[in-house]
């Protein structure tokens, strides 16, 4: 198992749950490393849209691979989003976990949503999780289940899933779109293995969800949302002779990203 492989596994396991900020570019995925996080995540809509595709369509194998050649150089663990998986069947997914470990990768989430709203086949995604495992034993595998996210199943059937999912050999379970304080403990309780849940502004704190037991938290496409906001902010406060925000990257910090490390001008650690 790789140096960031073991981090990324032990981060699951200390005394606070682990922060995963989403990227979607070597240089918002840099910027998050020389900002001081532990580790990064990918999002798959904001991959998508990078592309100009639309999200969750498994059309995004080739920028996903990509991508995290370009972020197997930051000095932190990444996990990568592969939706389902990226393939009709258990082995077609297992091939390309395979591909993302041997670039060093830590981790992947793989999710049971499908592009027209319903949830994979229960047994399916447990072959496929298995799958994963046996050609990529080290890799983190963060098995989502989006009965919450697509309304299409109860806390009853999310555990059910979690709990087939830790039976194949997911290392992580990840629910987004759970908001309640009474069901992501039931979820916490339900399976011995780390929840992930999606950081929802005005439902979440750090705080809070970790003293539900929570031990990843993850930002989803909310980083991506937010920058593109400013960048529509900011290229009108240009147009209208408005304010600027102050304390924006120097032309020389972003180029400073392409080589990011400890002593990155934009190190905020």
């Amino acid at each position: 198992m790789s140096t960031h492989a073991e981090t990324f596994r032990a981060l699951h396991h200390t005394r606070r749950p682990l922060v995963l900020p989403n990227a979607w570019d070597h240089a918002s995925a840099a910027v998050l490393a020389a900002a001081g996080f532990a580790a990064i995540g990918t999002t798959s809509l904001g991959v998508a849209a990078a592309a100009g595709k639309p999200d969750a369509t498994g059309d995004t194998a080739a920028e996903t691979l990509a991508l995290a050649r370009r972020l197997a150089g930051l000095p932190c663990p990444v996990s990568v989003d592969i939706e389902g998986g990226f393939s009709d069947t258990p082995e077609g997914a297992a091939e390309i976990a395979a591909e993302l470990a041997a670039l060093g990768v830590a981790g992947v989430n793989i999710e049971d949503g499908r592009p027209d709203g319903t949830l994979a086949d229960l047994g399916e995604r447990c072959e496929t999780i298995a799958a994963v495992k046996s050609r990529a034993p080290g890799l983190f595998v963060n098995a989502r289940t989006d009965t919450y996210w697509l309304g299409a199943g109860d806390l009853d059937t999310t555990i059910a899933r979690l709990r087939a999912f830790a039976e194949a050999g997911a290392d992580g379970v990840f629910v987004p779109g759970v908001a309640a304080d009474d069901e992501v403990r039931a979820l916490v309780d339900a399976v011995d293995l780390p929840l992930n849940v999606l950081f929802l502004p005005g439902r979440h704190t750090v705080a809070g969800l970790a003293a539900l037991g929570v031990r990843r938290i993850s930002t989803g496409s909310l980083l991506l949302r937010a920058a593109l906001h400013a960048v529509a902010e900011t290229a009108r406060a240009v147009a209208s002779g408005g304010e600027i925000p102050a304390g924006l990257p120097s032309y020389g910090d972003v180029q400073s990203l392409v080589t990011v490390g400890a002593d990155s001008a934009l190190d905020q650690s």
